[in-house]
């Protein structure tokens, strides 16, 4: 009889706990192969959402800068959330086959490997606020004290990234078309979520598809606690919630049902 969800989901939650240290040296991994041989390191992590802030600034400000106040800052919340979905995800996707050595050699729960991908991502993503804060101070953006539930359409995007992971990185030992699929796809999809331009630019039916676009509520989410200092309303909040915990059964669900016949792929 085959396990119930509820059950996988325990074990899944076990062997999360039980690997924690595997988790934190795949992830300390990542970190080092991404800047070896680099000479700022992490800063890096810093410079580079400033450095594409400005390009964008640049190339976007005569069509939309007079639409959005503080656009700088508006620029660069968009793209830091929006990078570590598509580190995360890019990553993630090819995380069963890359350690397909080491998959075959001992026992390790395979979901610890797109895991540790979207972990490393984060953290990646954490040194990115830093950026972030410098934006707001230097353009004088105020400090709301909405600022302080930052966490929370991170701690959404996570559990959605998480999701994405494992689901992409099940299908890629499948089919590995997936890789190049996926990189069509996430330049569509950012260029279908706000980042560098209004919500309001966009035509009626067209705004009303984008609540189907889990990335815009994470950035809306984001802006409005961070730029404004507003609270939105629960609809939003729903949605952020249910697509991160909805995209993390789904992954789960997925890995779990095509993970049997893995060793025979990779």
């Amino acid at each position: 009889m085959k396990d119930s969800f509820g059950t996988s989901l325990e074990r899944f939650l076990a062997h999360l706990k039980t690997y924690q240290p595997l988790i934190h040296e795949l992830v300390s991994r990542d970190l080092k192969v991404k800047y070896r041989r680099s000479f700022l390191g992490y800063v890096w992590s810093i410079l580079n959402p400033l450095l594409m802030m400005v390009l964008q600034t640049i190339i976007f400000s005569f069509m939309f800068r007079n639409d959005i106040p503080n656009y700088p800052l508006y620029l660069i919340c968009g793209n830091t959330l929006f990078t570590f979905f598509n580190e995360s995800a890019n990553m993630g996707l090819t995380s069963i086959i890359y350690n397909a050595a080491l998959i075959k050699k001992v026992y390790i729960p395979k979901f610890i490997f797109p895991l540790s991908r979207v972990v490393s991502s984060f953290v990646t993503m954490s040194f990115s606020l830093v950026a972030v804060l410098l934006v707001m101070l230097f353009t004088g953006s105020p400090l709301h004290w909405t600022i302080l539930l930052f966490w929370v359409p991170l701690l959404f995007e996570l559990l959605f990234c998480c999701g994405i992971a494992l689901a992409l990185s099940s299908l890629t030992v499948y089919f590995r078309d997936m890789q190049h699929l996926f990189s069509v796809l996430t330049l569509g999809w950012m260029y279908a979520t706000p980042i560098f331009y209004p919500l309001e630019q966009l035509p009626g039916f067209a705004q009303t598809l984008m609540k189907f676009n889990p990335m815009y509520h994470y950035i809306n989410l984001f802006r409005n606690l961070v730029m404004y200092g507003n609270i939105p309303g629960p609809n939003t909040w729903l949605a952020c919630a249910v697509a991160g915990v909805g995209m993390l059964a789904i992954g789960l669900l997925v890995f779990r049902k095509l993970q049997r016949n893995f060793i025979l792929y990779i």
